[in-house]
């Protein structure tokens, strides 16, 4: 247990795919003027730096970030991601890479509210350390400070557990990100439990998942019964950046699963994911999959192939 640390992921494709959605789902939520509840299940540390130590070990940046940061073609909705990581890096060098608390942060407005939980305790001090930078750079700013306090509760607890008391939120409006690190086989058991009770607690929801598709049976059945919970929609979209390796251990493919999604995020994912097919593929077994439906009658909406665009 908390042997899994994403600095060493930080800005892999992966998480080009969990935060490009995470921004369209928080902009959705931004359209209307009534304040809603941002929950992160696993936030991590929040900031990581591309040029430290573990990040530079693995160099999974270069899988995800890396080849987006100098394009010019950017499809828009992508463009308003890679922005909001360069806002984080003024020098115009790529540095420090922004977790999904950092982007639901720069993204929520000063009336919604971010709920935040981490077990590991280091990455939680570390998440705890970079709001306190962030708000003392509001202050050295002028700006009065909205982190900390009402607006932003860090809480080093099990988010499996904790978002039951954070549901229905007081607004009913909220987006639940769940994204564990699933080095424990027990944790998609543990999502598809927490979203059957999130669901009763409060159905109108909306929840967003991450996961990796692996060799691992648990991982490989893992959608489909997602699919069966009780959401009045779902949608499910997945990356492939190569085909799989020899030994089958490093992550090639990943997905995000939403329950309730908006109805603009489907045709913002046909646009875009051929295009990340394009730049982020590194051989003929790059690949998106796009699906939305409800739990009786899913319907397969697009899958393709694309040759990786220099």
């Amino acid at each position: 247990m908390f042997s899994y640390r994403h600095a060493f992921h930080a800005g892999n494709h992966a998480d080009v795919l969990k935060h490009f959605v995470q921004l369209q789902l928080l902009q959705y939520l931004n359209q209307k003027d009534v304040a809603y509840s941002y929950i992160d299940t696993h936030a991590g540390a929040g900031l990581y730096a591309l040029d430290g130590a573990q990040a530079t070990k693995t160099g999974e940046f270069e899988t995800g970030i890396g080849p987006l940061w100098d394009r010019t073609d950017l499809p828009a909705p992508l463009a308003e991601y890679v922005n909001l990581v360069k806002a984080m890096n003024p020098s115009g060098k790529m540095r420090y890479y922004p977790g999904s608390p950092y982007v639901a942060e720069q993204v929520a407005r000063e009336m919604d509210r971010l709920r935040l939980f981490e077990l590991h305790p280091a990455d939680v001090r570390l998440l705890a350390d970079n709001f306190t930078k962030l708000e003392q750079h509001q202050a050295a700013q002028g700006r009065r400070s909205t982190v900390r306090g009402k607006r932003v509760i860090i809480n080093k607890a099990d988010g499996f557990l904790g978002v039951k008391a954070l549901l229905p939120p007081p607004s009913r409006r909220a987006l639940v990100l769940c994204d564990p690190p699933y080095e424990d086989k027990q944790d998609y058991r543990k999502v598809n439990e927490m979203l059957g009770d999130a669901l009763k607690r409060f159905p109108s929801g909306t929840y967003a998942v991450w996961y990796p598709v692996l060799q691992r049976i648990e991982a490989r059945n893992f959608a489909e019964k997602l699919k069966r919970l009780p959401a009045q929609n779902w949608l499910n979209v997945t990356l492939t950046i190569s085909s799989p390796g020899p030994d089958g251990i490093a992550l090639h493919t990943s997905g995000m699963f939403i329950l309730n999604p908006p109805f603009t995020l489907l045709a913002t994912l046909k646009s875009v994911m051929p295009y990340l097919v394009q730049v982020l593929g590194r051989d003929k077994g790059a690949t998106f999959t796009l699906e939305s439906g409800d739990p009786v009658t899913p319907r397969v909406q697009d899958k393709g192939n694309v040759t990786r665009r220099s």
